[in-house]
């Protein structure tokens, strides 16, 4: 039985040292770090907009159109080079059909984006 658990002692090692380290940086931080807040830093900080007297007060709605337009076009980037690295290992008839099916869901999201565009929906003013 301790032959089979000094196998893992090298992960209680690693464990143990990053919770000390961890537990130093924390420390560190909060007494050696300089402190002088002044209300420009303890006030509000809301995604770029001042902060606003109520909470339910409207604002543009392209902020959230502008923001979701991102996540979209930056999730298909991301999801963009996994595939690129696994089309190569795929057989060259499944690969074909894998690059096609690709081209189609970039040309429709490429239709999109144009008609985004042309609709205005990017303008920041």
């Amino acid at each position: 039985m301790n032959a089979f658990l000094l196998q893992y002692l090298p992960i209680v090692i690693f464990l143990g040292i990053a919770a000390v380290l961890g537990l130093a940086f924390l420390v560190a931080s909060a007494t050696l770090a300089p402190s002088a807040p002044d209300p420009e830093k303890m006030s509000t900080y809301e995604c770029g907009f001042n902060a606003f007297d109520d909470a339910r007060m409207k604002f543009d709605v392209r902020f959230y159109l502008v923001s979701i337009l991102f996540i979209i076009f930056d999730l298909e980037v991301a999801f963009l080079f996994p595939w690129a690295v696994a089309l190569m290992k795929l057989p060259q008839d499944v690969a074909q059909f894998a690059f096609w099916s690709m081209m189609s869901f970039l040309g429709i999201l490429t239709v999109g984006f144009i008609y985004e565009w042309k609709k205005g929906a990017l303008e920041w003013e």
